[in-house]
């Protein structure tokens, strides 16, 4: 938006062309509070505000009280006329906020100049990001960021909104870090702090988090999260390089806590991911979280020996992966993101990398789902590192070689680029991964490596030779992983049979593609999983350039006919 001045005041603009019907246009308050100002256009606005098409400039003055304490949002409306006498009318909306000085000197722009906003910089640091990081989560420039953390550049409202999102906060919030009014409330802070990974500081943390998802008042917050890719980056420098915590014993106020009950949430895990498969994340998830609440978090402040503690930060960082999982399955990608981040470290507490290597799995599968293709080729590498650490068994390190391979492909689309390089590679790390798995288990293998038996193994593959333009073979894969998914996982079934349909689609054959996709509506509308349905959307969606044959428009029907029941 641009800027442009009244009586003196730096104001955003915001311009739209004026039709003759009548109309209103509503400016809400830049702190995102819910106040509005509603204001009038078209004939109506002429009439009222005596603008007239000939007129150069007609402009009024609207104040209005914002929800922040001490602050008004003054509003400048103007009537421009555009291209000569007789255009139409564009009307131009801007404000400014008007602030209480503190001491002669807090204005417009926030900060006093030169004291700069430290709890800015604080807020940053507590993220885990880099000038850099933040200012491209922001959409701006390492430099306008510096400016703002030293107090020597205002920050239009736009970006104050976008600081709230970023960092998951109230814009209240934000507005105390950026005028310095008082000190932030660390307790609202909900994202994954790696600056401190001691087990205390890890064990309050988790604890929060799951105290906020089962608030009423407050889950609302975690639903809104936006998935911040910038953020991955200081996560995995901590996850492979941070100093772990010394010792994972705990003398806390709590329960003894021992191995048995460790055993339990390991078990209670499984069970989760069997319903999760079975009924997907929406009927499994509010368990999830709330046995983390008030069977997980009690133990973590308990007492308990090295040893214990390790196996209870593993298996905490397991069921935090589960709540994620479940959150990615509902497309609540920011707090899916919330929770991976928060498993990940309480892998790290417990020195498990193999642990980690479950959750960097999930963390690719969410990228990858999103197109954050070189975002999931960091974490397949970090995953792949893990790996070596724990000298992990063969299907753990087969099926990470399979999701690296995947992100190799969706970011090098060797399909379409001729990148013949990236197809050998690809290629390579496809029958590496298929040789490690035809190993078998071993007595190493973690409980959740079940579910990464072949027909999974087959299924990301499949996934993989789409990419790389092989599609009869991917086909193949698709309707293998379909025939055995479809009595135990009906949600992997269901996934299976629109990649099937895809590369169905793509070798032109829309009678079979069309087929294919039929027989997985009715899981996509039975099961609770949002990701299931958007897939399904998505390709109904690719059949548009064969929208007018009978089978597509029958199709459509169908699937819109059964989603709505």
């Amino acid at each position: 938006m641009n800027a442009f001045h009244v009586d003196g005041h730096a104001a955003d603009r915001q311009s739209w062309v004026c039709s003759t019907a009548r109309s209103r246009a509503a400016f809400t308050c830049p702190l995102g509070c819910l106040c509005q100002v509603s204001v009038a256009t078209g004939e109506e606005a002429v009439r009222t505000l005596g603008a007239t098409e000939r007129a150069r400039r007609t402009s009024v003055v609207t104040r209005r009280s914002c929800a922040v304490p001490g602050r008004r949002v003054v509003v400048f409306l103007a009537f421009v006329t555009m291209g000569g006498p007789g255009g139409p009318l564009a009307l131009t909306m801007g404000h400014h906020m008007v602030t209480p000085c503190v001491g002669g000197g807090v204005g417009m722009g926030g900060a006093r100049r030169g004291a700069g906003r430290p709890e800015l910089a604080r807020a940053r640091k507590r993220l885990g990001l880099s000038q850099d990081e933040v200012a491209e989560a922001l959409w701006v420039s390492p430099t306008t960021w510096g400016r703002w953390e030293r107090g020597r550049q205002e920050i239009r409202p736009v970006y104050r909104a976008r600081m709230a999102e970023v960092f998951g906060v109230d814009p209240a919030e934000v507005e105390r870090w950026i005028e310095g009014a008082e000190p932030v409330d660390t307790q609202a802070w909900l994202v994954p702090d790696f600056s401190d990974l001691s087990l205390p500081a890890t064990v309050e943390a988790a604890g929060r988090l799951w105290r906020c998802d089962v608030d009423p008042d407050r889950r609302h917050v975690l639903a809104a999260l936006p998935f911040v890719p910038a953020a991955l980056g200081s996560w995995l420098s901590a996850w492979s390089y941070g100093a772990p915590a010394a010792s994972a014993a705990h003398e806390g106020s709590g329960v003894a806590v021992g191995l048995a009950d460790v055993r339990r949430i390991v078990e209670a895990r499984q069970v989760f991911g069997q319903m999760d498969h079975q009924f997907g994340a929406g009927l499994v998830r509010p368990a999830v979280v709330d046995y983390l609440n008030t069977t997980v978090a009690p133990l973590l402040r308990g007492r308990y020996d090295d040893k214990v503690g390790a196996g209870l930060m593993s298996a905490a960082a397991e069921m935090a992966e589960m709540a994620g999982w479940t959150a990615f399955d509902l497309n609540l990608h920011g707090q899916a993101q919330h929770y991976f981040g928060q498993a990940l470290r309480l892998a790290k507490a417990g020195g498990d990398a193999l642990t980690g290597v479950l959750v960097l799995e999930s963390m690719t599968h969410q990228a990858l789902h999103l197109g954050w293709s070189a975002q999931a080729v960091w974490l397949t590498q970090a995953a792949v590192d893990a790996v070596e650490r724990a000298d992990a068994p063969p299907r753990v390190i087969a099926m990470s070689l399979v999701d690296g391979a995947w992100a190799t492909a969706l970011h090098t689309r060797p399909a379409e680029t001729g990148d013949t390089h990236s197809a050998k590679r690809i290629q390579r790390q496809l029958a590496q991964a298929e040789r490690l798995h035809a190993q078998g288990s071993t007595d190493r293998d973690p409980a959740w490596a079940t579910w990464n038996d072949e027909p999974e193994l087959i299924a990301r593959m499949g996934v993989c030779w789409e990419l790389l333009g092989e599609h009869e073979r991917a086909a193949e894969c698709a309707e293998s992983a379909v025939r055995d998914f479809a009595e135990k996982r009906p949600r992997s079934a269901q996934l299976n049979r629109i990649n099937a349909a895809e590369a169905y689609l793509s070798m032109g054959e829309v009678e079979q593609a069309v087929d294919s996709a039929r027989a997985a509506i009715p899981l996509a509308s039975s099961l609770t999983s949002v990701r299931s349905v958007e897939r399904i959307r998505t390709f109904s969606d690719r059949l548009e350039p064969y929208a007018a044959t009978i089978q597509v428009k029958e199709f459509r029907a169908h699937l819109n006919a059964e989603l709505t029941s």
